[in-house]
């Protein structure tokens, strides 16, 4: 089946849903055979689990019922397509096309594992949803692509998106995972990139799909992220290894991956009238896919001979299954009893074109040995004629190059044709310093040649067709080779190449737990310090007993770059890559949330509160204990008493939550949390005031820290008459004193509560130490010390 999405998505996604706010999600991926099947409960009322999920896959078509079967409040997942996903191809098709007792079982037959392996039998009740989806995906592929599935062929995942971290497409929008913000203002040329981008150094499209994929679903699973960390200690301290890795994935196509596609379909019979249509471009399709598949087993001993001596548990296992195993010998065997051993994939049209009717070894066919020879005739002819005209009509640069849309045509320098062409040639075109053109006589060698190229693809089809159904019979081996491909260039090619650009020691190997605290010492933009050669290194500590920060400073003084900083180093380290810090712990995180900027969203008819509130309602509604929540500035736009109001009120709330949050914000007033709970640690970012000018030191240090009139000394570098800023410091210094004065006697009611609630942090630390025992005692032995002292 033809495929030639490249890097763009080739997802078809089916959605339903129920008046139980129930959705269910079957995405197929045409590229590499797989299907993944969700369900869920949506607790947004603007559906934004499922645009995150459609934002995931970024399908080519979505499938969904007529009718609406959405509660009573909610729009329906077919509205929400039309509004959020209007580009995408949405196709509409009748409720009886999802049936979930049909869906259960394609599935199982399509599988390529057995249903008690899916857990399909014990988990029908739970997923009828996404298995009526499924049925109806699976319908329309092979009605509108005119193909059967193989049996037996799928790699099919239930549930698979939450078994990763979630990051709503709000919050990849706001930390520039995928796309740089206002990258469309900025223009093409702006230095500044995304995470996707920084890491974007994978060689095949399998990889990149793969990069981003984890890019918006990163992992939890600590013995996979530590496996691919393994990986990664291996290669950067084995420079043999990375560098023989490097060579042997570059003996792979790039487009391996795609392969899979053309074995795991089948054809349709079709009647003697339809016949009649060309389908040589599906017979050339396949061809390519059979030399593809060859020049990637070829390359397999080259891969073996580098991983044999490899240590980690990663390699060692992809060298036992792929290396080692003989199916791929046999494969490889069986392909060159067929396949002329000189063959090799190219990406040159006339190259490629020549590759594929030379592909079958001569002497099987007789048939298909005289089209080959016509074939040859006519483009000797071709090239005969090329240095005819070179000749004839005095134009030695004339060259006759050859693409799949047009066939061969003559391509001459402007300079030689002293500003006219002799009459015989025809479809003239100027094509920068060239003219394109053609004539009669190319163009009747041009129908013969496609002619002769055709019925050399049709009868090599006939030769393959026993090949392609021994092959089809091992076609998990391919799936399976694929997926080794595609991680080994995402670990290889991206992660460990991005470490060995920067200098030594920039980036450090992540620990992880699943309830220690998240520690980053000298933590760094991954995306920034590439830009600014002098990017200030900030730490970060929360814990159980200090699960929240507030963060206050200046205007650009450096806040939402800290936040967006440390939610991009927790994705590295849970894509299983390198951190850019000297040091980092962290607790496993199921999901990010952000809350930033402060824009109007004119689709949803939401002012800039109102759009605040309800990405704010969101996080409250949808937050564990183990998410990792930032919010940056929240009540800015609505009355102060209000904004301060909700600020308070939600920080309370994700406090009781438990939470790793936080909270960037220039209400002073909220450093009086501190106060009252001592779980909230208030620092600021340092600031020098010179000459009534501020300068940004972008450090951040512990503590409150008031810097009088800020927001004044900007208003005047912006142009405001010094009568009006006189007269707002006047106002501004009676509300800051009375301020200052509640604060100070709150601190001080509150001072022992604070102090034993230092000394439990510690304790808590201390458990999830790794330090021996001896350590540990002197360690408690100083915070005794300390605390009699009152130096906490």
């Amino acid at each position: 089946m033809e495929d030639d999405t490249g890097e763009k998505s080739s997802f078809i996604v089916g959605l339903i849903e129920n008046r139980a706010k129930e959705v269910g999600v079957a995405a197929f991926d045409l590229r590499s055979a797989s299907f993944h099947l969700s369900q869920y409960i949506e607790t947004s009322s603007s559906y934004q689990n499922t645009k995150t999920l459609l934002n995931f896959y970024d399908p080519m078509v979505i499938i969904v019922s007529p009718t609406k079967l959405a509660p009573d409040g909610m729009v329906g997942v077919s509205e929400l397509v039309d509004r959020f996903f209007s580009t995408t191809t949405k196709v509409i098709m009748a409720r009886g096309c999802f049936d979930d007792t049909r869906g259960a079982v394609l599935v199982k037959n399509l599988a390529a594992k057995e249903p008690s392996a899916l857990g399909l039998d014990n988990y029908y009740k739970q997923y009828y949803l996404c298995l009526a989806a499924a049925a109806a995906t699976i319908k329309w592929i092979e009605s509108e692509k005119g193909v059967i599935i193989t049996n037996h062929s799928l790699c099919v995942t239930f549930n698979g998106s939450f078994d990763h971290m979630n990051i709503d497409a709000t919050s990849v929008q706001n930390l520039e995972i995928i796309e740089p913000m206002h990258s469309s203002l900025l223009g093409t040329n702006n230095k500044k990139r995304s995470l996707f981008h920084m890491l974007k150094t994978t060689r095949t499209v399998g990889g990149t799909r793969l990069l981003r994929a984890n890019l918006l679903q990163p992992l939890k699973d600590i013995e996979t992220i530590n496996a691919r960390l393994d990986c990664l200690d291996e290669l950067t301290s084995n420079e043999q290894l990375f560098f023989g890795l490097s060579q042997a994935l570059r003996k792979f196509p790039k487009e391996t991956d795609k392969v899979l596609c053309h074995f795991c379909f089948k054809q349709k019979k079709v009647t003697n009238g339809v016949l009649a249509i060309d389908n040589s471009r599906k017979s050339q399709i396949l061809i390519s896919s059979i030399i593809l598949l060859k020049t990637a087993l070829d390359a397999l001993p080259l891969l073996s001979k580098v991983l044999k001596d490899a240590n980690c548990f990663l390699l060692r296992n992809i060298y036992t299954s792929i290396c080692e195993n003989e199916k791929f010998d046999l494969m490889r065997k069986r392909i060159g009893e067929v396949i002329d051993e000189d063959v090799l994939h190219a990406r040159v049209p006339f190259v490629a074109r020549t590759e594929q009717c030379f592909a079958v070894k001569a002497g099987i066919d007789g048939h298909l040995d005289i089209a080959r020879r016509s074939f040859c005739d006519t483009s000797e002819a071709i090239y005969n004629l090329a240095s005819k005209y070179r000749k004839d009509f005095k134009v030695p640069n004339l060259k006759i190059p050859y693409n799949n849309r047009q066939g061969f045509y003559f391509s001459i320098p402007q300079k030689d044709t002293q500003g006219k062409l002799p009459s015989k040639f025809i479809q003239v075109v100027k094509h920068g310093n060239n003219i394109h053109c053609s004539s009669l006589e190319l163009a009747s060698l041009n129908v013969r040649n496609k002619s002769a190229a055709k019925e050399c693809y049709t009868r090599t089809e006939i030769c393959l067709e026993g090949l392609i159904d021994t092959i089809r019979e091992d076609v998990s081996m391919l799936t399976l080779l694929a997926e080794v491909l595609c991680l080994l260039d995402m670990i290889v090619n991206s992660f460990a190449h991005t470490i060995s650009t920067k200098p030594v020691d920039k980036f450090t190997r992540p620990q992880f737990t699943y309830d220690g605290p998240l520690a980053i010492d000298s933590g760094r933009h991954p995306i920034l310090e590439s830009v600014h050669n002098e990017f200030i290194a900030n730490n970060i500590f929360l814990s159980e007993a200090s699960n929240m920060i507030v963060v206050t400073g200046p205007n650009m003084s450096g806040k939402s770059t800290y936040l967006q900083q440390i939610c991009l180093v927790v994705i590295l380290a849970q894509i299983g890559c390198y951190v850019p810090a000297r040091f980092a712990t962290l607790r496993v995180v199921d999901r990010i949330f952000t809350r930033m900027g402060t824009m109007d969203s004119v689709e949803s008819n939401s002012s800039t509160f109102m759009t605040e509130m309800k990405e704010t309602a969101f996080i409250l509604q949808n937050a564990s204990h183990r998410s990792l929540i930032v919010v940056d500035e929240l009540g800015r736009a609505t009355s102060s008493s209000d904004g301060f109001a909700i600020s308070w009120s939600c920080c309370e709330h994700l406090l009781a939550l438990r939470a790793y949050t936080i909270f960037a914000t220039h209400m002073e007033n909220l450093s009086q949390l501190v106060t009252i709970y001592p779980n909230v640690k208030i620092v600021h970012f340092d600031v020098d005031i010179k000459n009534k000018r501020m300068d940004f030191k972008f450090l951040l240090k512990d503590g409150p820290r008031h810097v009088a009139h800020y927001g004044l000394m900007l208003a005047g570098v912006a142009g405001l008459p010094n009568s009006v800023i006189e007269s707002a410091k006047s106002i501004t210094s009676k509300i800051t004193e009375e301020e200052v004065k509640k604060i100070r006697i709150n601190s001080q009611q509150h001072h022992h509560i604070q102090m034993a609630y230092r000394v439990a942090q510690r304790l808590i630390c201390l458990k999830y130490s790794n330090q021996d025992e001896d350590s540990i005692r002197q360690a408690l032995q100083n915070l005794k010390e300390t605390c009699v002292n009152g130096g906490l």
